[in-house]
């Protein structure tokens, strides 16, 4: 993206007055090289720094309508920058091999590789080479419309439902894997389609029957217990072919999570 950058701190006017390449390289700037920052520091970052200009894309999203994005969604997303707890719910993630990628038969799946061990020097120079753990959280997806809470609102015939993304999770898969091939887009995709075409002819054998092994390279009991039973809340903030801002709420007692994303695919 080719286009003026916004300094910080966000003025209103400088926002309201700035198009929308602006505001998305703008976003991108200010983001790059700290995804791999403390979640801590990149919340403060998020509601201290980056809001205003949330805002003022969500004001400007083009496609609001949830049943208009499904085909915008489908393929290959980067996250660029997030908040998400997803990204680091294992140590040694490998931000440029973590994907979510979207199929408009329901399914998407956020996935990514880890390097047990990649911050030490003669760890990594192992791990690179012979050892990887992947991870696939798949969830299916639709839009569903409810009755509005706002009274008001009920009272005006085309507002008297709402539209939400009903999200629920599918199947939680591990792999550990061997050898130096990278996880490439193409391999998560290969991945994915596998799991989902598994899910379909027999969606019982695609649920995970114990839980996983509690060490340093999988995922606890404690936290698949906690994917497993969870309705992520979802809403693209502002989203077009190629860039989305995505919102995302695990449990209402959850803080947010904001995620930035760039289509690959």
């Amino acid at each position: 993206m080719d286009s003026a950058v916004l300094s910080t701190p966000f003025e209103p006017t400088a926002l309201a007055e700035a198009d929308i390449p602006t505001l998305k390289s703008s976003l991108l700037k200010h983001v790059e090289g700290r995804d791999a920052e403390p979640m801590a520091k990149k919340v403060r970052f998020a509601n201290e720094i980056l809001m205003p200009l949330f805002s003022e894309l969500k004001r400007r999203n083009p496609t609001p309508d949830l049943n208009q994005q499904i085909p915008l969604l489908k393929g290959i997303w980067f996250p660029v920058w997030s908040t998400n707890p997803f990204q680091d719910i294992l140590p040694g993630r490998v931000q440029q091999e973590s994907y979510q990628i979207f199929d408009d038969n329901g399914y998407y799946a956020n996935l990514a590789r880890y390097k047990p061990g990649r911050k030490a020097p003669i760890l990594n120079l192992i791990s690179r080479w012979l050892l990887s753990y992947d991870l696939l959280i798949m969830q299916s997806y639709s839009v569903e419309t409810q009755a509005s809470a706002d009274p008001d609102r009920s009272a005006v015939p085309d507002q008297a439902v709402q539209e939400y993304w009903d999200i629920r999770n599918v199947c939680i898969k591990q792999s550990l894997r061997f050898g130096s091939l990278s996880f490439s887009p193409e391999a998560a995709q290969t991945w994915f389609n596998q799991n989902v075409t598994k899910y379909q002819a027999d969606p019982k054998s695609q649920e995970q029957t114990s839980v996983p092994v509690e060490d340093k390279t999988r995922i606890t009991a404690k936290q698949y217990q906690q994917i497993s039973k969870a309705r992520p809340q979802l809403d693209n903030l502002y989203i077009d072919q190629d860039f989305r801002l995505v919102k995302t709420q695990r449990e209402k007692s959850q803080r947010p999570s904001y995620t930035v994303a760039t289509r690959l695919i």
